[in-house]
């Protein structure tokens, strides 16, 4: 078996994804054989998080501790060298194929309740491609007899093509960044992005800018999506990510702490329903009361 499991691969029209067992994660998304992502081969464990789906918190928990009501919780520090539980639990789950056809595939897990985290969660995603491109709906059920915490998200990287991450063009609807410590990567405040070598809100090449921040107050269309464009302009060739209403958040992050090949190869534009620390926080943060439901949707499309 590979180290990412059984692969579940779907089509439509130029538009192919491969989807693995191994925390349901995006690993290829192409269209007309041009990559959008920048994903991993099926015998490689994941590097940087790719494709992954990050519940039932995106990001990092400080210390791995939070207090849900009036109860505190201690979680197992997955980030070990900041001193943070980093981007949920389920990463490296094996979820189960409820569903495959030849456009779509919709996986299941049941994370059980444990230290850290005493709820019992039905999660689901489907992976769906159309004309409009590959389109996402993650979703979890709360089977607890108690409300949880929860926050969701996902963790793609985006490739605008073969040439330097620094020509590509990027515009990102957001007009707030978090700020956070250098260390431990935690937020300590935001602030107006307006003037600052972070404001994409009109499309300019990155030229040299690192990101690794969260970005919020995102900018929407009619429908109430917010979209994300990577460009290369030698070629027009693109890859646009949007999000639902659900999510306030995009982190941004061009991978300038990787080790080589991996750095400022591509672009992670990573949907969340909250940003880093939330658990502790509050913010943004939804009680998932028992028997509820959740659900969030996103997608990517080339240009």
């Amino acid at each position: 078996m590979s180290a990412s499991g059984t692969q579940f691969e779907i089509i439509h029209g130029a538009y192919r994804a491969v989807v693995t067992e191994s925390g349901a994660a995006l690993r290829t998304l192409t269209y007309d054989g041009r990559d959008l992502v920048d994903g991993f081969d099926p015998d490689e464990v994941s590097p940087g998080c790719r494709g992954q789906l990050l519940i039932p918190w995106p990001n990092r928990i400080r210390d791995g501790r939070y207090t849900w009501d009036g109860t505190e919780q201690q979680l197992p520090l997955t980030e070990p060298d900041r001193g943070n539980a980093l981007h949920g639990l389920v990463q490296w789950a094996a979820w189960t194929m409820a569903s495959h056809s030849a456009s779509a595939v919709a996986l299941t897990y049941r994370l059980m309740a444990q230290v850290g985290y005493p709820w019992t969660l039905d999660l689901s995603v489907r992976y769906e491609l159309g004309d409009e491109g590959l389109t996402v709906t993650q979703g979890a059920v709360n089977r607890a007899d108690s409300a949880a915490p929860y926050a969701q998200g996902a963790h793609p990287y985006l490739t605008a093509g073969p040439s330097s991450v620094d020509t590509w063009e990027l515009l990102l609807p957001a007009a707030t960044r978090s700020l956070s410590d250098e260390q431990r990567l935690l937020p300590i405040g935001r602030e107006d992005v307006t003037g600052s070598e972070v404001d994409f809100r009109t499309a300019r090449p990155l030229g040299g800018v690192s990101l690794n921040h969260g970005f919020t107050d995102l900018v929407r269309d009619s429908a109430g999506l917010a979209t994300t464009t990577l460009r290369d302009p030698a070629t027009g060739h693109g890859v646009d990510l949007w999000v639902d209403e659900t999510q306030p958040w995009l982190m941004v992050y061009t991978a300038d702490d990787r080790p080589a090949p991996l750095t400022r190869r591509s672009v992670a534009v990573e949907p969340m329903t909250a940003q880093a620390d939330a658990f502790r926080s509050g913010e943004d943060v939804v009680r998932l009361e028992p028997g509820a439901a959740y659900e969030s949707t996103w997608g990517i499309r080339a240009i």
